[in-house]
């Protein structure tokens, strides 16, 4: 079992930035990958960003590539989403999420945290 929690969220003007932490207990060491997914009002949920525990291999999609950075602190078991230049359409819950191998589902989540971006 991996425990999940995020913090960090909450309201910020358009082209602000907020930083995200997730905080991992329990079997940490198994976790392959970590990942941040948003689901905005309306819309499916989507994957923002990855990062493998081990080599430190990311991935962003498209909307954020550029603008948001994610990282990790193996000392602390801590995945952090550094979000800058934030967009209206940014508006999400934030959740995060692991997986035990590259080719499984995401099988641990987060509570998720509320990211409001204003005009």
């Amino acid at each position: 079992q991996v425990q999940l929690v995020e913090s960090g969220g909450g309201l910020v003007q358009a082209g602000g930035s907020l930083r995200l932490s997730c905080a991992a207990s329990g079997r940490t060491s198994s976790s392959y990958t970590m990942a941040w997914f948003r689901q905005a009002p309306g819309k499916e949920r989507e994957v923002v960003a990855t990062i493998t525990w081990s080599g430190g291999s990311t991935y962003y999609a498209g909307s954020v590539k550029g603008r948001f950075t994610i990282s990790k602190d193996n000392t602390n078991n801590t995945v952090y989403l550094q979000m800058n230049s934030l967009k209206l359409e940014d508006t999400a819950v934030y959740y995060c999420a692991s997986r035990m191998t590259a080719l499984t589902p995401y099988q641990y989540w987060g509570q998720g945290t509320q990211v409001t971006v204003s005009s």
